[in-house]
């Protein structure tokens, strides 16, 4: 199944709050990116049937395996590119946006080649 933008601001979106609040529930999830319980609900249930996520008995959103690698993949390529625009001298919302925008469409390639290339400068 291919993740589209949305698909995968949602992952990114649960790993986050995870790591902040260590269960997630769709509400939390719903609240943290302002979107409506329908919406959300949806989603999850795109993601369930990919593999993406389970949700347990207690209505807590769990990343799979796979789920986990996507958003921690999309996560680091939004550091890496927020910290980026902010030191070439962008400000921080402005960072911040274009950081999610940046880490949806880069390649495995580029992305890897610009962060060794990053690591070289320090």
């Amino acid at each position: 199944m291919t993740l589209s933008k949305s698909l995968e601001d949602y992952l990114e979106a649960i790993l986050i709050l995870h790591q902040k609040r260590g269960s997630v529930r769709s509400v939390d999830l719903a609240e943290h990116m302002g979107y409506s319980k329908a919406s959300v609900s949806h989603a999850v249930k795109k993601l369930r049937t990919g593999g993406f996520l389970v949700v347990n008995e207690n209505g807590c959103l769990c990343l799979t395996d796979a789920g986990r690698a996507v958003a921690e993949k999309i996560y680091e390529r939004h550091q890496f590119f927020r910290e980026q625009l902010i030191a070439a001298g962008v400000d921080q919302k402005t960072a911040e946006q274009d950081a999610h925008q940046i880490e949806h469409v880069i390649s495995d390639l580029s992305f890897q080649k610009l962060k060794e290339k990053a690591q070289q400068a320090d």
